[in-house]
């Protein structure tokens, strides 16, 4: 009966349907704001097509209250039904009966709730950037979950040394494509909550992995404010650490130009002068 359903809906759903769910079943939670950004560019439409799904018993939606009174705009996750058409899509072993309550009750409760939608948000922009940009693309996005064990470092072939190594633990991943120029990328979404010194022992971790894994993958900095941005620049300087494959990008500059992390917002570590755009970013970390 339930696999019933679950072929039913499918056969109702558009590759834009199949990827918001896909998204969801990796990532847990998106706004309405930013599924519409990234996915529909209409906000009526986008909230339209949301209910639908949600009707069918594909999402499920909250909303947060906000400390000061009043409530966030929705949130929306996966609900059972979502749950089993992903599971089936990759041939997955099918889901618990209660998987969509569960997750739903861990994203709700979650602490940094703020953050895994402030990482989220990251991506959805350059996702947004794609849909209206012909040429780019969003190749892949991958969660923090990926690399919470050492393994997930470790490729076939490669240096045993990693399993060993204290491994960053980025907050996504992804690879970005635009204009022919492909960017593999770390994410570390900074909330501002940490010390500079947090972060500097960060981009260390993440050029140890480099020069044992062999890959120089951009480590994106998406940092709150151009202050904190200066002040994590002039440790770097100060320490002397020799050139990482590191740029930095600060949220209230790009907020106030109207920019997405695609545009020509990041400030790599050593190199003066303008910003640069995340395609830029592939021949500076190639020639460290």
């Amino acid at each position: 009966m339930v696999d019933d359903l679950v072929l039913r809906l499918q056969s109702s759903l558009t590759g834009r349907d199949l990827r918001l769910l896909g998204w969801l079943f990796d990532h847990g939670v998106l706004t309405t704001e930013q599924i519409t950004d990234a996915l529909f560019g209409s906000e009526r439409f986008c909230q339209r097509r949301l209910l639908t799904l949600t009707r069918l018993g594909a999402l499920t939606r909250f909303r947060p209250q906000r400390p000061d009174g009043g409530s966030y705009p929705y949130h929306y996750l996966l609900d059972q039904t979502g749950v089993e058409i992903i599971a089936a899509q990759r041939g997955l072993p099918a889901p618990r009966r209660d998987q969509a309550r569960t997750r739903r009750r861990h994203l709700t409760g979650r602490a940094n709730l703020a953050h895994l939608l402030g990482a989220n948000e990251f991506f959805t922009q350059l996702a947004g950037y794609e849909r209206t940009h012909p040429g780019s693309r969003l190749e892949r996005w991958w969660p923090a979950s990926r690399f919470h064990d050492r393994s997930a470092f470790f490729e076939h072939g490669g240096d045993p040394r990693v399993m060993l190594m204290d491994t960053p633990r980025p907050d996504g991943h992804g690879i970005w494509v635009q204009d022919g120029i492909t960017v593999p990328f770390y994410l570390e979404h900074d909330t501002g909550s940490e010390a500079i010194d947090v972060l500097f022992d960060k981009i260390a971790r993440y050029e140890a992995l480099a020069a044992v894994t062999g890959r120089r993958w951009s480590l994106l900095l998406w940092l709150p404010t151009a202050r904190r941005e200066l002040h994590l620049h002039q440790r770097l300087a100060s320490e002397r650490m020799p050139r990482a494959a590191m740029a930095t990008a600060a949220r209230d500059h790009t907020t106030g130009l109207g920019y997405r992390p695609a545009h020509a917002v990041w400030w790599p570590h050593r190199r003066p002068g303008t910003r640069l755009t995340l395609p830029d970013l592939h021949t500076f970390v190639a020639n460290p």
